[in-house]
Order: structure tokens, then sequence, then C-alpha cells
């Protein structure tokens, strides 16, 4: 056994448990993600655009401003740790940000709103 897994005070124990990300660090990245993506789709044209790339069709201007209203509200709010549970025990797990950018359930959560307006 080695000085790390017998004494958890040891150095190494210490520095191994300080490069682990902590659960905050991993929300808060959460979060600033999801903002990130909708304020990025809070720039002119950029709802109409996503809505004409992956539902090939447009929606009209009042639509628009009730999503705009909705995502803003969305960025205020507290990420849902249940709808994310599945990339923050990923994260957790492999101690590292690998794919997350890239990650659909960011796109899921915006599609909830979305398809109020769509259909």
């Amino acid at each position: 056994m080695s000085e790390s897994q017998s004494n958890p005070d040891s150095p190494q124990a210490v520095a191994a448990e300080s490069l682990k990300l902590s659960m905050e660090s991993i929300i808060d990245k959460v979060r600033c993600h999801r903002n990130d993506l909708i304020k990025d789709l809070l720039k002119d044209g950029k709802i109409q655009s996503y809505f004409l790339t992956t539902h090939q069709k447009t929606i009209s201007p009042v639509r628009i401003e009730f999503i705009r209203r909705e995502l803003k509200t969305l960025s205020t709010t507290p990420v849902d740790l249940i709808h994310y549970a599945a990339l923050i025990k990923d994260i957790r797990k492999n101690n590292s940000f690998e794919s997350f950018s890239d990650n659909q359930i960011f796109y899921d959560e915006l599609e909830l709103i979305f398809r109020r307006y769509n259909y």
C-alpha cells in the first residue's frame, strides 16, 4: 500500500485531492457554458437561423420575442442538476472537461423552450 493510500494527510494524497475538480467548479462551468450558448442565441438572427437549421422552418418575430424572454430568464436560473446529472457524473469520474462543449445535453435543455414555440 502506498503512503498516499494509507495516510490521507500525506502530501501525495493532499496533492491528488486538490487536483480533483470540485462539484462547485463543475456546476459553475456548466452554468457558464449554458449561458454562453444562450448569449450566442440572443444575438440578432441566431434564433431564426437555429430554427432553419434544426427544424427546417422559420418562426414568427412574435415567437422569437417569447423565446428570447425565456432564454434570458433561463440564463439567470441555477443549473438543473437533474438534467445535467449524467454530464456532471462523467466530469467527476474522469476529472476532466473533455468533450464538454460539444455535449448535446446543453442543446436539449434549450430545445425544451424551442419546442413550445415551434409547433
